[in-house]
């Protein structure tokens, strides 16, 4: 598992990542609060002029259509791997539900006060449940 910290904008840095992800092959879920999801959906409509970046937006993965099932990036208000995307990026403020159903669970922090405090938080709850944790300083 992964702390991303000090991301200037969260949004684009998702954008990015996932981009990253998609041209990797990775299948990859984010979860975050509704408004968050909504926002980072219409961003990956228009992040990159040139390049698609195939994504479904829903509750949850019982609300996906049968002919999208092999969609790579999924933004989950409540998050499941059951669809084989192994990769998790949490973009709530607290530990997200079924973490540990993933092999790899990606966390992004802002410059927010709010954001590192609620980070802390869920690193020690990681760390008490016995997962090595990798520190990325991005803004550094």
């Amino acid at each position: 598992m992964a702390f991303h910290f000090n991301v200037a904008d969260r949004r684009d840095y998702v954008c990015r990542l996932l981009r990253k992800a998609w041209r990797a092959g990775a299948r990859v879920v984010v979860t975050g609060d509704e408004h968050t999801l909504d926002d980072l959906n219409r961003q990956l409509w228009v992040f990159e002029p040139l390049e698609f970046l195939p994504h479904w937006r829903g509750v949850e993965l019982a609300g996906l259509p049968a002919r999208l099932a092999a969609t790579p990036l999924l933004l989950l208000d409540r998050p499941s791997a059951e669809r084989g995307h192994g990769v998790l990026v949490n973009l709530r403020q607290d530990v997200p539900l079924r973490y540990e159903d993933f092999a790899r669970l990606i966390e992004v922090v802002s410059l927010a006060e709010s954001d590192r405090a609620a980070a802390r938080q869920r690193w020690r709850h990681y760390a008490g449940a016995g997962l090595g944790i990798e520190r990325h300083e991005v803004g550094a």
